[in-house]
């Protein structure tokens, strides 16, 4: 018999694909693994949560909760995890208490037996509603301490030392964690650093330690094995096809490696290989999702800025969508500025989208220049108490729209916001009364309605959501889209070129060719666009915001995103900086201000349509 045989977590439908593919994997490539998946013997299984609830209903047009039931059915055996951002959940604000509470409810109730909460500041006042929540549903609470370093590198320094840690371990175990996880998202714990930490937090804890990180820095597999020394109790792997880089650890190498030792882990290598070959058998599909830029399997840059495995592969996609993907090492540099700037928060969900955003903002349109929602929210406390003083020259900087926007609360964030079920019941009675529904539009206003009016058919499945074939190609468009139906005009009877017109170089075997491409349809502005605009409001960097002319004014997409609103209608009046439209963009909220004085002429789209980069959003005439 081992005599402290480690226990293992598998993150392969989870964490795995979200590290290496944006979340892109579908519960219809899982189902065929999961019972023989079961059948392993895993501590666990982390199969829900993080990204996968906001990926499922944006991109997939897959029903979340009913991926979380179909994993309950085929995995009886092996207790189902689920990570939660705490007063968060699965989105990116902070929500109202009874939100948290149902959210967790439905749940439990839908298959979730360990609930890993966290807190991206480990700030114990946005946790105590969701562990209170979890103890009363009878499931297993799992509190994680986001890791985290500075300038440093390593454990120690004057804020992520240890004596932060064990005191962040004693206060979690006292508001009821049943077990206590160690989150290194961004793959910077050094093993002899998670030797020591382990070592110290086991005399002091009464339960159980699990050690949660990420290979990105070349080091995880290290860290695992001094961690096991030390005496950590449980560890995060997953298959081989999905793990390095920004995953996990690979559990075959680590089964291999404690094999009659007195941390054997038990499971069987051979059903594992087995599993990892049907698994490389269906990725094919999916390797544009996991392409990246980098022919290096780790990244050493991680111990400067710290980026977790979910948010580089976001990075990435997102960087590629803005056509500014040679500009990802600007933003790698300006990512630690910005975090010191803002107070040095560990940089994971939603903190690491409101760093990383904002440094790609910072990068592309000067600094904050571009601010989200989120990061003026952080500045006023709605996200918590911060790890240390922001930079008061970037508060500055972060409320110079709205210099009287600055009102810091003190305080638990939740307590300010009021109860929001009912009013999101209201919202989609026309369309659906279960309770799954309303938590999926409670907490993604728009692309989670847009999502339940696919879900009741009440909208087709786009294209870009449907699944992809075998070679990983998209299914054919359907008949109204194809040459068949072209409008076959001739050049003398098109329409004019519209100020959306874009050239291509386009390469057809040793044949070059320049097009130009229009689109036909109002992603560009209603109405006519003067054609002698040409100037644009422009940044230090280069990007455009605005456009202007003498007598009309273009509000342009700086990001590729998602129009959540407009403040203004058509016909209104607006003065320079006013509010007209919130685009959200990389996950964040940006507000777009008018660059002039006028009337609003048209307003180009409706809300939660989907905007590429440098399309019109509305055009004022001044």
């Amino acid at each position: 018999m081992t005599a402290n045989p480690i226990k293992i977590t598998d993150t392969t439908f989870r964490d795995g694909h979200q590290s290496l593919m944006a979340t892109r994997l579908r519960t219809s490539d899982m189902e065929p693994l999961a019972a023989d998946m079961d059948a392993i013997g895993f501590h666990s299984m982390e199969v829900w949560g993080g990204a996968t609830f906001d990926v499922t209903t944006r991109f997939l047009a897959e029903d979340p909760w009913e991926r979380l039931r179909t994993f309950k059915r085929l995995m009886p055996s092996t207790p189902l995890m689920m990570l939660l951002r705490g007063q968060s959940l699965v989105g990116y604000r902070t929500y109202a208490d009874d939100v948290v509470d149902a959210f967790i409810d439905c749940s439990a109730q839908a298959g979730i037996d360990v609930f890993r909460v966290f807190d991206a500041l480990n700030d114990e006042q946005n946790l105590q509603r969701a562990a209170d929540a979890i103890k009363r549903s009878g499931k297993h609470l799992q509190i994680a301490i986001c890791y985290s370093v500075t300038e440093e590198g390593r454990l120690g320094g004057p804020i992520y030392n240890l004596d932060y840690f064990i005191e962040r371990a004693r206060r979690f175990q006292e508001i009821g964690a049943d077990s206590i996880c160690l989150k290194d998202m961004g793959g910077v714990m050094a093993p002899y650093d998670a030797y020591e930490l382990v070592a110290a937090l086991k005399p002091i804890l009464d339960v159980p330690i699990q050690l949660h990180t990420h290979y990105t820095s070349g080091m995880a597999s290290m860290t695992a094995l001094k961690a096991i020394e030390a005496g950590v109790d449980i560890v995060d792997a997953c298959l081989a096809p999905l793990a390095l880089r920004t995953s996990q650890p690979a559990v075959e190498p680590i089964v291999v490696t404690l094999w009659r030792t007195e941390n054997d882990s038990g499971l069987d290598l051979q059903k594992l290989l087995r599993m990892g070959d049907r698994l490389e058998a269906i990725l094919p599909k999916y390797r544009a999702e996991m392409e990246s830029p980098r022919a290096a399997v780790i990244d050493a840059k991680v111990l400067s800025h710290q980026i977790p495995g979910g948010m580089a592969s976001n990075l990435i996609a997102q960087l590629r969508e803005a056509d500014a993907l040679e500009r990802l090492d600007e933003v790698l540099q300006e990512i630690p500025r910005t975090r010191k700037e803002l107070g040095y928060p560990p940089l994971v969900t939603p903190m690491s989208q409101m760093v990383g955003s904002q440094s790609v903002s910072n990068v592309l349109f000067g600094r904050y220049e571009m601010v989200s929602e989120q990061i003026r929210d952080y500045a006023n406390g709605l996200y918590g108490k911060a790890i240390r003083e922001l930079d008061p020259q970037v508060v500055e900087l972060v409320f110079k729209a709205d210099p009287g926007g600055h009102n810091p609360i003190s305080g638990r964030a939740a307590d300010s916001i009021e109860p929001e079920m009912g009013a999101a019941r209201e919202a989609i009675k026309d369309i659906s009364s279960d309770e799954e529904d309303v938590l999926t539009y409670a907490m993604y206003p728009t692309t989670g309605l847009r999502f339940l009016r696919i879900k009741h058919g009440l909208e087709p499945v786009p294209d870009e959501m449907k699944l992809k074939n075998a070679d990983g190609a998209k299914p054919a468009r359907s008949p109204q889209g194809s040459k068949a139906q072209a409008v076959g005009r001739s050049i003398g009877e098109a329409p004019l070129k519209s100020a959306n017109v874009r050239q291509f170089n386009v390469y057809v075997e040793d044949e070059f060719f320049r097009v130009e491409v229009d689109p036909a349809q109002p992603r560009s502005a209603i109405g006519t666009v003067s054609p002698d605009i040409a100037a644009g409001a422009v940044t230090d960097e280069g990007a455009e915001l605005s456009i202007t002319t003498s007598d009309e004014s273009l509000i342009i997409a700086p990001l590729p995103g998602i129009v959540l609103r407009y403040e203004v209608e058509v016909g209104g009046q607006v003065q320079a900086g006013d509010p007209v439209v919130v685009l959200e963009a990389m996950k964040m909220e940006n507000t777009l201000p008018s660059p002039v004085a006028g009337t609003i002429k048209a307003l180009s789209l409706e809300p939660g349509a989907t905007v590429a980069k440098d399309d019109i959003l509305a055009i004022i005439a001044q």
